[in-house]
C-alpha cells in the first residue's frame, strides 16, 4: 500500500511540473508581457497570432495595460484588442 501511495505521489508531482502557463496574441500587432520569475524580469514579445508557453513554476506577469497578475503555471493569457485576459 505504501509503495502505491509513493508511486501516486511521484506521478502527481511529475505531472504538476509539466504544466506551464501560456500566452496567445490574437491581435495582428506584436504585444509584450513582462514576466518576473525567480527574481528576474524578462520581456516576452509575442508577434501577431503567436502563442508561447512559459512560467512553469509560478511567476508574476505585467500585462500590456500595466496590471500585474500572479500565475501558478496553469493559466492561459489571451491578448485581444490590446487587452490581456486570464482564462
Amino acid at each position: 500500500m505504501t509503495k502505491t501511495l509513493v508511486a501516486a505521489f511521484v506521478l502527481l508531482a511529475a505531472g504538476a511540473s509539466a504544466h506551464a502557463a501560456s500566452a496567445v496574441n490574437l491581435d495582428s500587432e506584436p504585444r509584450t508581457l513582462v514576466v518576473t520569475e525567480g527574481g528576474s524580469k524578462t520581456e516576452l514579445a509575442l508577434g501577431g497570432n503567436e502563442s508561447v508557453d512559459f512560467c512553469q513554476n509560478g511567476c508574476f506577469v505585467t500585462m500590456p495595460n500595466g496590471d500585474i497578475e500572479a500565475l501558478t503555471g496553469s493559466e492561459t493569457i489571451e491578448i485581444s484588442g490590446g487587452v490581456a485576459r486570464i482564462k
